[in-house]
């Protein structure tokens, strides 16, 4: 009796790509729908970027050759002026340092700070006109009421708790800093050009936003319906 010849069955190949996993649909549904969130994200991520790209050397801001006492008040003013200029991101880095450090070494402080900045981003930053209104305890809220209750908790909680006095004190002392800096260290060997422009924010604001201004212009907020 001849012996069958037989061959392995071959199962079918499928190039089709698999379903998306839960956790990946409810990320691309959420960044769908929320479009402000990705502006958002994508406005701080090119203002970090631009700040850094004109961060200077720190070993430049630290040189202790560079250091003199101002003969005057006037020559204080003039070099942290010129100072600011140049080193203004390295500044917001010392200043927002000095804020991080407070902050971390006040738990209760940043937790109360914390809830406040969730609180704007999504009761009102992030929230459109298509979104269904806020019920709690079985009440329905406007977006006026909302933003009545954000600006009450915001005033509770930096004049009444010890966020305000955490801040001000971690900004004074960041201050203080960056116009000892400035004051102390001479601007001669600084490469400087006085006619850069410098934005339109004036003062320490500026520090806001690292220096992008005076390159570039990031893309801007989309306004809240």
């Amino acid at each position: 009796m001849a012996a069958k010849n037989s061959s392995p069955a071959i199962l079918p190949i499928s190039n089709a790509p698999p379903p998306p996993s839960n956790t990946a649909a409810g990320n691309q549904q959420l960044s769908s729908s929320n479009p402000s969130v990705r502006l958002f994200i994508s406005t701080i991520s090119e203002n970090i970027r631009f700040g850094l790209a004109n961060r200077r050397p720190w070993l430049e801001l630290a040189d202790r050759s560079a250091f003199s006492k101002p003969e005057s008040l006037s020559e204080a003013t003039l070099r942290l002026r010129k100072n600011y200029n140049y080193f203004r991101t390295n500044y917001l880095t010392i200043i927002t340092a000095v804020l991080a450090i407070s902050l971390l070494t006040n738990p209760f402080s940043l937790i109360l700070l914390s809830g406040l900045l969730a609180g704007w981003l999504f009761l009102y930053v992030f929230r459109q006109s298509t979104d269904p209104p806020i019920v709690l305890f079985g009440r329905q809220f406007s977006d006026r009421e909302s933003l009545l209750f954000l600006i009450v908790s915001t005033v509770v909680v930096i004049f009444l708790t010890s966020v305000g006095s955490v801040l001000v004190s971690a900004l004074m002392i960041g201050v203080a800093i960056v116009s000892l800096h400035g004051a102390f260290r001479s601007p001669e060997d600084l490469f400087l050009d006085e006619q850069e422009p410098q934005g339109g924010v004036p003062g320490f604001l500026t520090l806001l936003t690292g220096g992008a201004a005076a390159n570039a212009q990031p893309p801007p907020m989309a306004a809240r319906a």
